[in-house]
């Protein structure tokens, strides 16, 4: 009796690596569903990774025209009280600002892209499938320059229907004031952070370029007419 145990245990072994097998090869196509699932997953959030420091960089380039060009504005408001000059001078930051940002994505753009493109004919892959992957520096480069406008406008369109002096400086800061809350909002929700904290960043970050602008423009000015 006890010699038959072993043999019986065998065979029943024997019999449970069909089973197993048929097991495996039936949950197969289940776990590739699975694998396929969990790729398209880590797409979608790339592809939206991607997307946001887009949106991000529209954003900053937005609030950059936004303060450069009221901090140009104000600093030649601190020497010349008529509307033209200013507005003028506004228009002028505006155009230069967003050539500067053009050229400036398209150069680091291009970059990157002959790097990339560069590093997949080394790797051998498809280059003309994974061609239309790389970043569009033509496409940066407009996105730069109109977010760049978008900013700039802001200031410009505040001083343009004021006639007073006073006034004018005082539209100018409110307005981007209100400006620099809401980028600094968007930034904050596009990147994942307290948005209060940031948006009062970028507020008295404003404040003090616009400030420093004023009195140092209106420091030298008054020492060169003095002299």
């Amino acid at each position: 009796m006890a010699s038959t145990q072993p043999t019986h245990q065998h065979h029943s072994l024997k019999g449970l690596k069909p089973t197993i097998l048929l097991k495996d090869i039936e949950s197969q196509p289940e776990r590739e569903k699975e694998e396929e699932q969990q790729e398209e997953n880590i797409g979608l959030v790339k592809d939206y990774s991607k997307r946001a420091q887009v949106l991000r960089a529209a954003v900053l380039g937005a609030n950059d025209g936004l303060l450069s060009t009221a901090s140009l504005m104000m600093g030649v408001g601190a020497v010349h009280k008529d509307a033209k000059t200013m507005i003028l001078t506004g228009f002028a930051g505006l155009v230069a600002g967003a050539c500067s940002m053009a050229i400036g994505e398209f150069v680091s753009v291009y970059s990157q892209y002959d790097i990339e493109f560069a590093q997949m004919k080394r790797e051998g892959n498809e280059t003309e499938i994974k061609k239309e992957k790389l970043p569009n520096p033509y496409t940066a480069a407009v996105a730069s320059a109109i977010s760049f406008v978008v900013g700039a406008l802001v200031p410009l369109l505040g001083a343009l229907f004021v006639k007073g002096y006073k006034m004018r400086l005082g539209v100018v800061v409110g307005i981007v004031s209100l400006a620099l809350l809401g980028f600094g909002a968007l930034s904050a929700v596009l990147g994942k952070v307290p948005p209060v904290k940031s948006s009062l960043r970028v507020l008295f970050g404003g404040w003090l370029a616009m400030g420093i602008t004023f009195g140092l423009t209106k420091a030298i000015g008054s020492a060169s007419v003095e002299q």
